[in-house]
């Protein structure tokens, strides 16, 4: 049996470092093939660069609008995170923590809503959007996204704030704490691993999203680094300079890597706690 056991665990780690090279070797060739010169790409691509050739970066940030998309992406992001992770909060808390007539019902409703498709919504919630005018905005994007509930960041908060104790609520209502104070001071910072677990996937959904600013937005000037990588693979059409492209897409994954070396082990705690307790 031990020898099983070991044979297992060999096995595991095999596929394990096997795994993390499919992420960290594509990570690595990215990272080289921006440093080189276009004519070291098409001599060998799998060569390293004879000579770093940071200007490609330069070139990638200015002349291909990368670095407008980045800030253009970060203020889409970021209003976009503020509106929906305050509603999934609160949403979360009312239909776990509260009892009311028809809760059930909601979440059936709720859930119901996995089994349909979003593509049906786009054509309504287009006609919907250029009627107040909120085409070709930002602002207009933050709201439409925003407002957007996902049953799956709903049911994994919900689940962390379930399997919070009761009896943290009854001590704060015989404290005099109105329903506000109960869910501001007593069950967000105890859940603050499981916002933290939301809004980092979240912020991953709303940076990588391609569908929504592609189709409200018409203004190149606006575009996020998800639309403005398509237009810039576009231009390689007619340019070829692709050691730039490379250049733009190293740039667009810094932010992600931030994020996720910042919350990492909050990200780790509250992916497991939830699921442990409830």
């Amino acid at each position: 049996m031990k020898e099983k056991h070991t044979w297992l665990d060999a096995v595991w780690r095999i596929l394990l470092y096997f795994w993390a090279l499919t992420i960290v070797f594509p990570l690595c060739w990215v990272l080289y093939e921006s440093l080189k010169t276009n004519p070291e790409f098409y001599q060998d691509i799998w060569a390293l660069p004879k000579q770093l050739n940071w200007q490609n970066y330069a070139d990638a940030w200015t002349d291909y609008g990368f670095g407008r998309s980045l800030l253009n992406t970060l203020y889409y992001v970021g209003g976009t995170l503020i509106v929906s992770l305050f509603f999934t909060t609160i949403n979360a808390y009312a239909l776990t923590r509260m009892e009311f007539k028809g809760r059930n019902l909601i979440w059936g409703l709720i859930m119901l809503s996995l089994f349909l498709p979003g593509v049906n919504a786009l054509v309504p919630q287009y006609v919907v959007m250029r009627e107040l005018g909120l085409t070709n905005s930002i602002p207009g994007l933050i709201l439409l996204s925003g407002l957007g509930e996902s049953v799956f960041y709903l049911m994994l908060l919900g689940g962390f704030m379930r399997s919070l104790p009761k009896e943290l609520e009854e001590s704060a209502i015989m404290d005099g704490a109105s329903l506000f104070q109960k869910f501001w001071r007593v069950i967000v910072p105890l859940s603050t691993p499981g916002i933290v677990t939301v809004a980092v996937f979240k912020f991953l959904g709303y940076y990588n999203n391609f569908m929504a600013p592609f189709i409200y937005l018409s203004d190149p000037e606006k575009y996020p680094i998800a639309v403005q990588m398509y237009s810039a693979n576009k231009q390689m059409e007619y340019t070829a300079d692709w050691v730039t492209l490379f250049a733009g897409v190293a740039i667009s994954m810094v932010p992600s890597i931030i994020i996720y070396m910042l919350f990492q082990r909050l990200l780790m705690e509250g992916a497991t706690m939830g699921a442990v307790k409830g």
